[in-house]
């Protein structure tokens, strides 16, 4: 936040977290996020490996703060399979999965749990190979973990898993959106990164949020954003430098697949053209895109201020499927929120704090069904899959090539 300007500050990754507790309203480092945000800083956090407990169980209600903050773009964790094909791709079992269970005591003691839709989409999060720091611990410990990439101290490196990989590839990619338009804010690129996601078939919306992160349509829809869209932009104005809206499909390594076409919002998902056509007021700085629409002071906007007329928030149908129709549609059939915090589908939520389901939470927000930390890193046993083949290091460098 101090260095921002003087370094042209654009996006901080944080690969951080511990359980959330307390409401996104009141946890300082909810906070700290939302005054980046606010800044113009795009934020990714990791969502936290709490998704299983100690038998291999699936448990909800487990994002860690920051994850839970709404202006954060939360990243769930993938599981690409070793293959660049897009087909085979699916959820790992350790990634957490919402509602956030954070919450805040009223004065008559009752908790209120924020219960928002996390993560906001997910990415590849499983045995990534990346740059292994000179003698490190986990690596001196497991030395398994060594890619076999290089003898070279210098060129080293290693596996890892977690969410805690997947957030930097979202940071990543938000670069690259910005690098090919610069005057996108925090929430055109948290929104353009859901809507071009690609839905993962038999996850739900709590698992993967709006779907796993497509970079190519997320900057090929960037490219498209006009440059002088602002706070002061009338709901509605055309917001693609073309009248011709992309197509929201992209083809990977032979695989082609459509996007989400959405947006999570709070406890809702929000669906339209108008969302990638048209100018919303929620894309503004200082309103939270996650949070049913809220301006700064907790004041919340109705649908035809915030959100053009063409934009459906689908009627509490809050969970997908990832399911492709031979029309390319995405079907959402999984799961529907009634009334305030009440989820029937998978993993049940009943009332305020109540969930029933692989992984059972009952009461104020603890966790039961003998519920173990699972960090999850690559140095545990049982990774989600075989190790993948890794080109072996020449010595040769290719600085000087394009």
């Amino acid at each position: 936040m101090t260095n921002r300007e003087a370094y042209n500050v654009r996006v901080v990754n944080m690969s951080l977290g511990m359980f959330a507790v307390d409401s996104y309203k009141n946890d300082p480092l909810c906070k700290a996020v939302r005054r980046l945000v606010d800044a113009g800083v795009v934020v990714t956090a990791a969502a936290g490996n709490n998704g299983k407990d100690g038998a291999g169980r699936k448990v909800y209600g487990s994002i860690h703060s920051p994850g839970n903050e709404p202006s954060a773009i939360t990243v769930g964790a993938s599981n690409s399979f070793g293959t660049d094909a897009r087909g085979d791709d699916g959820m790992t079992s350790y990634s957490s999965r919402g509602p956030t269970r954070s919450f805040w005591t009223d004065a008559d003691g009752v908790q209120h749990h924020d219960n928002l839709i996390k993560p906001d989409l997910v990415a590849p999060g499983n045995k990534l190979v990346a740059a292994q720091a000179h003698e490190n611990l986990l690596v001196r410990k497991n030395p398994s973990l060594d890619a076999g990439v290089s003898n070279a101290v210098n060129r080293r490196e290693m596996f890892l898993n977690g969410t805690s990989m997947a957030s930097p590839v979202t940071a990543g990619a938000a670069a690259l959106m910005l690098q090919a338009n610069p005057k996108l804010t925090p929430n055109m690129v948290k929104a353009i990164l859901m809507y071009t996601a690609q839905p993962l078939k038999g996850f739900n919306i709590l698992e993967q949020g709006a779907g796993q992160l497509n970079i190519e349509g997320a900057v090929r829809l960037a490219k498209l954003f006009r440059t002088d869209l602002a706070a002061a932009t009338p709901l509605g104005a055309p917001l693609l430098t073309t009248l011709t809206a992309p197509t929201p499909k992209t083809t990977i390594a032979g695989h082609t697949f459509s996007w989400a076409q959405g947006l999570v919002m709070n406890k809702a998902y929000a669906t339209g053209g108008d969302l990638m056509t048209k100018y919303q007021k929620i894309y503004s700085l200082g309103v939270i895109i996650g949070d049913g629409v809220i301006i700064g002071d907790g004041v919340v906007i109705g649908d035809d201020q915030m959100l053009s007329m063409g934009v459906v928030i689908g009627d509490n149908l809050m969970t997908s499927a990832g399911v492709i129709l031979g029309d390319g549609t995405v079907f959402c059939d999984l799961g529907v929120i009634i009334g305030d915090g009440v989820i029937i589908g998978d993993g049940v939520i009943l009332g305020d704090g109540v969930i029933i389901g692989d992984g059972v939470v009952i009461g104020d927000g603890a966790l039961m069904s003998d519920f173990t930390l699972q960090a999850q890193s690559a140095t545990e046993s049982g990774d989600e899959t075989p190790s993948m083949p890794v080109e072996v290091d020449t010595g040769e460098d290719y600085l000087d090539c394009l």
